[in-house]
C-alpha cells in the first residue's frame, strides 16, 4: 500500500527549498499532491521569481520522493506566482503594480543605477512583470542604460502615459520627456511634483514588481517619496568604502523612519579584477556592507565586483544581465534579485483586494 495525499504533502512539506532555505511547507509551497499507490504528483508554487531555479527544485523533490520504499514513480511540476504584499502605513497602492522595490543610496557614484536596471532585468528573467522608474530627477541614466534615449512615452487620451518597453522591462523616466542636455533647475517641490506624475499617471501593465531607481542622498524628495510611494520594501546600494557606508547608514535610517522594510544590502565595487590578469584586489575595503548588515540586523544580498564589462554594458544601452546572461555577472545579479524577491514573498501579503464589495438592494 503506498502513502496517503496527507502523508505526502507532510513529507514534501517538510523537505527545504534549496533557493529559501526554509522548508516548503513554511511558504505554503506545497499546492497539490495526488497518490495512486506508489506513484505520486507534486504541484509546488513559490512566492517568488525563480524560473532558472524550477528544474533543480523538481528534480531535488523528485530524489527524495523515489528514496521512499513505498514510491514506486514520482513527478514534480514546480511554479512561481508573485501576489501583493503589505506596504507602509495606509499609503495607497499603485493600480497596475503588486509591489515596489526602491533601490538607494546614501551618496551618488555607488553604482546605484547600474544595480537597480540589473536588478529589474534579473527579475524578469527570472519570469516577473517587471518595470522600471527613474526616480532621479537631476540625473536621469535609466534611458541611456536601457537604450532608449531617443524615445519619447505615448499616450492615448492625453492624461496618462504608455511606459516604453526594453529587454522585457517596462520603463519612464523624466528624461524621457526632456533633452538630455536640459538641467532640471528645479526646487524640491517641483521635483516631487513632476516625480509623483511619472509614477502615478504611468500605466504600469499588471507588474509584479516596480524597481524605482532612488535619487541619491536623504533629503526632502528622498523623505517625501518614502512617504506616499507604496513601497513593499528597498534595497541599499553602498561600497565597502567608510565614506560610502556612512552615507548607506543615513538612508537605511531614513526607511526606518517611515516604516519601510530593508529588504537587504549590495555591496557594489567590493572587489576589483584586473581584465588584464585577473588579479583581484579590495580598493574600497573588504567586509563593510557585510558589517553593516550585522550591525542593523538586514540581509546582506551579495557583492558585485568592480569590473569593466558592467560600465561598458550598461554604456551601451545593453545591461549585464541581458548582454551576457549566461554569464558569472548575470549570475550573481540574479542571485540577488531571488534573494529580494524571497524576502518580500515572506512578507505579509496585501489582502485589500480579497475583501468583498458590499451592495445593499432593496428586493
Amino acid at each position: 500500500m503506498g502513502l496517503s495525499e496527507k502523508q505526502v504533502q507532510e513529507f514534501v512539506g517538510g523537505l527545504t527549498d534549496p533557493v529559501s532555505g526554509k522548508p516548503f511547507a513554511a511558504a505554503k509551497a506545497v499546492k497539490s499532491v495526488r497518490a495512486e499507490g506508489g506513484r505520486i504528483e507534486v504541484a509546488i508554487e513559490l512566492g517568488y521569481p525563480a524560473r532558472s531555479q524550477h528544474a533543480a527544485i523538481a528534480a531535488g523533490v523528485e530524489t527524495a520522493l523515489r528514496e521512499l520504499p513505498e514510491v514506486t514513480a514520482a513527478q514534480v511540476s514546480v511554479s512561481s506566482r508573485v501576489v501583493p504584499h503589505t506596504v507602509q502605513g495606509n499609503v495607497k497602492l499603485l493600480p497596475g503594480v503588486k509591489n515596489i522595490v526602491a533601490v538607494s543610496s546614501g551618496k551618488g557614484g555607488v553604482g546605484k543605477s547600474t544595480t537597480a536596471v540589473n536588478l529589474a532585468l534579473a527579475l524578469a528573467s527570472e519570469g516577473a512583470r517587471v518595470g522600471i522608474l527613474d526616480a532621479d530627477i537631476y540625473g536621469p541614466s535609466q534611458p541611456q542604460m536601457l537604450g532608449l534615449h531617443d524615445a519619447r512615452p505615448e499616450s492615448e487620451d492625453g492624461k496618462t502615459m504608455i511606459p516604453l518597453q526594453a529587454h522585457g522591462l517596462q520603463a519612464n523616466s523624466i528624461g524621457f520627456l526632456v533633452d538630455v542636455e536640459q538641467p532640471m533647475v528645479w526646487r524640491g517641490p517641483m521635483a516631487t511634483q513632476a516625480l509623483r506624475q511619472l509614477l502615478m499617471d504611468t500605466n504600469w501593465d499588471d507588474l509584479d514588481y516596480l524597481v524605482i531607481d532612488m535619487p541619491p542622498g536623504t533629503g526632502d524628495i528622498q523623505l517625501t517619496l518614502a512617504q506616499i510611494v507604496p513601497v513593499t520594501g528597498a534595497v541599499i546600494v553602498t561600497t565597502p568604502q567608510d565614506i560610502a557606508l556612512l552615507d548607506a547608514r543615513k538612508g537605511l535610517k531614513m526607511f526606518e523612519k517611515v516604516g519601510i522594510p530593508i529588504l537587504g544590502i549590495v555591496e557594489n565595487m567590493s572587489i576589483h579584477i584586473c581584465s588584464n590578469c585577473g588579479h583581484q584586489e579590495h580598493i574600497f575595503g573588504a567586509g563593510g556592507g557585510e558589517k553593516m548588515c550585522a550591525d542593523y540586523g538586514v540581509p546582506f544580498l551579495g557583492g558585485l565586483p568592480l569590473d569593466i564589462r558592467i560600465r561598458e554594458q550598461t554604456d551601451s544601452g545593453v545591461p549585464t544581465v541581458v548582454a551576457d546572461p549566461q554569464g558569472p555577472l548575470a549570475d550573481a545579479y540574479r542571485s540577488i534579485a531571488r534573494k529580494v524577491a524571497i524576502s518580500i514573498a515572506e512578507r505579509q501579503r496585501d489582502m485589500r483586494f480579497k475583501f468583498p464589495n458590499i451592495v445593499v438592494q432593496n428586493t
